[in-house]
């Protein structure tokens, strides 16, 4: 018998094995109020496990309006009424680096943000769910897991000058795609974890969500204990473990790489896009806006000041790391150089407050994403970068090597991009109860219910949902989805966010089941919360011809399209008692 790798380890199981778990953490920022909502639907009148919560007020903070200032207020009230010990108000840090605070080697963390994977810098188990399940996990205290199979990425070397963690982790999504990782679990192996940093790990983990990955991970070793001033017990897979997938990097063969619109797995050297013009920056979010990210940025600015109607945006990740930044001298360096520095929040990275870029923007960031209208302007373009490369460029109003020379450097691998594709007005996708979206792969959360909406309407109000589903996308679909309908897709459908807004529309509107080449594994878990079914089929989508009638038979797993038959896996019996319930909410509700 073969050794097992961290994830089998931790839920005791093989890989592919479907099991229950009670979570150490169950992470929930300013969409606790939509949990509360669900979680009283549910009929849950007290929390099974009420020192596992911790919940953080960060993606709006402070509020932009009324609704959200109020829904903040609902949060402090619950976190009273129900004695949340771990309770952390405006202004304290964003939940992934607050996180750092509790997570423990050998933990399982679920939390309603497809960022909780962060966490797995800290040898913990940690990976996203959605709000409805978040509810059902304040009710129940367990929740299952598919135990994923694993990718393992040898790291050999030392990353040169100039190039950063931010830099191997777009290099690795650019060499695997932006799907590579799909339901994976991650390790990181190899002498060259020894040379990273926490902080160089907590964004490699972060960065996993962009891979597609459900986790990742990296040993409880001295660099661990060193950070949290103890040893501590961790798990670590065993050397004849058995992965689906291997890759090794020789981190000596790196240079400085960004994200180019629009996808993040759009990876190309510093070298191939230098010189283009900017009009914005920033530094901050989940992903870089730890002291390390802020040092090296002060190192690049010091004494020197932005160019004229350049805006530098600054966000400390934490209230604590922004006192020791003040303390250092690093915030008055950046405000000198031109820099607004904002209270710790989420704000500009998915365009829920300050910092929304105007049309025809350029901006680099250090953020995780940069879908069309990610940052709340799909007339603006967002690339992914280092902080010192994002320092740099802000200094030189244009995209900018920041080890300060040119360079010819070539990013080796090229993912064919699929076109970020909108439906335009004519472009009729809607024939015999069908939508096709076959030519569209990556139709990300963004896309499907913008994220400046996500707070300010409830993903328990599916009446509400509908009327913004898919807007800015096909326009025409929230007034013409009819209930029985299906919906063909490309691949990766789903990806981003873990918003289930999309998921709560597209089921309370009726649809009968989305047929896709691939989803994304956060919002596969949202449509079975929903009730709405997800088959996999990539011949299915391959063969569909907008107008073709398509039949389900979800009892004996076939589709049938224009009078030809697919088959599928039928879904376990207790994700079809999900199904039957109409959603999670009855699910739980009934038993």
């Amino acid at each position: 018998m073969s050794g097992r790798t961290f994830a089998e380890k931790i839920f005791g199981a093989d890989a592919g094995s479907i099991v229950f778990a009670a979570p150490d953490i169950i992470l929930s920022h300013d969409n606790t109020a939509s949990i509360y909502s669900t979680f009283k639907k549910m009929g849950g009148e007290s929390l099974v496990n009420a020192d596992a919560l911790l919940i953080t007020l960060d993606h709006n903070a402070p509020p932009t309006n009324s609704k959200l200032a109020n829904d903040y207020q609902t949060i402090r009230d619950f976190a009273g009424k129900f004695g949340v010990k771990n309770f952390h108000d405006v202004g304290e840090g964003i939940c992934h680096q607050l996180m750092a605070l509790y997570a423990r080697p050998k933990m399982i963390i679920v939390g309603s943000d497809s960022h909780t994977s962060t966490a797995g810098a800290f040898n913990a188990f940690a990976a996203g769910i959605d709000r409805t399940e978040t509810a059902g996990l304040w009710k129940q205290g367990e929740t299952w897991f598919r135990v994923p199979e694993t990718l393992k990425i040898t790291l050999l070397g030392k990353l040169p000058e100039g190039v950063y963690s931010k830099d191997l982790a777009l290099w690795i999504i650019g060499m695997i795609g932006s799907s590579g990782a799909d339901y994976l679990s991650i390790e990181y192996h190899g002498e060259g974890v020894q040379s990273l940093s926490i902080a160089d790990r907590m964004v490699l983990a972060n960065l996993a969500s962009e891979m597609g990955a459900k986790n990742a991970v990296f040993p409880a070793d001295e660099i661990l204990h060193t950070y949290l001033e103890k040893e501590t017990e961790g798990v670590w897979a065993d050397p004849d473990a058995t992965y689906i997938k291997e890759v090794t990097i020789n981190l000596t063969d790196l240079f400085p790489v960004v994200a180019a619109p629009h996808h993040v797995d759009n990876v190309k050297a510093i070298s191939e896009v230098q010189g283009t013009k900017i009009q914005q920056a920033l530094i901050g979010t989940c992903t870089n806006g730890r002291l390390e990210d802020l040092r090296e940025a002060a190192a690049v600015l010091k004494g020197k000041r932005i160019p004229r109607f350049m805006q530098l945006l600054v966000i400390p990740a934490s209230k604590e790391i922004y006192l020791q930044a003040m303390k250092e001298g690093l915030i008055e360096t950046l405000i000198d150089a031109g820099a607004n520095v904002l209270s710790s929040s989420c704000g500009p990275c998915l365009g829920t407050g300050q910092g929304i870029p105007a049309d025809g923007y350029n901006v680099i960031s250090t953020a995780n994403r940069n879908f069309k209208g990610r940052m709340g302007n799909p007339s603006s373009n967002v690339y992914l970068a280092s902080p010192a490369t994002v320092a740099i460029s802000a200094l030189h109003g244009e995209i900018t090597d920041p080890r300060g020379t040119r360079h010819k450097d070539l990013y080796p691998f090229h993912i064919p991009q699929s076109a970020t594709i909108d439906i335009r007005e004519g472009d009729d996708r809607y024939n015999s109860h069908s939508w096709n979206y076959a030519d569209v792969d990556n139709l990300n959360t963004d896309q499907m219910f913008a994220g400046n909406l996500t707070y300010n309407v409830q993903s328990s109000e599916p009446d509400k949902i509908l009327p913004y589903l898919f807007k800015g996308f096909d326009d025409s679909f929230a007034e013409r989805v009819t209930p029985g309908d299906i919906i063909m897709a490309g691949a990766n459908f789903g990806c981003g966010s873990s918003r289930e807004h999309p998921a709560v529309g597209l089921s309370g509107a009726g649809v009968k089941a989305v047929i896709c080449k691939s989803v994304n594994r956060i919002f596969y878990r949202s449509s079975v919360n929903q009730g709405l079914p997800i088959i996999l089929l990539p011949e299915a989508v391959d063969a569909f011809n907008q107008g073709d009638l398509v039949k389900i038979d979800f009892a004996q797993g076939i589709v049938n399209i224009a009078g030809k038959e697919f088959r599928f896996a039928p879904l376990p019996s207790k994700l079809m008692d999900i199904f039957q319930a109409k959603g999670l909410v009855n699910y739980i509700k009934s038993r």
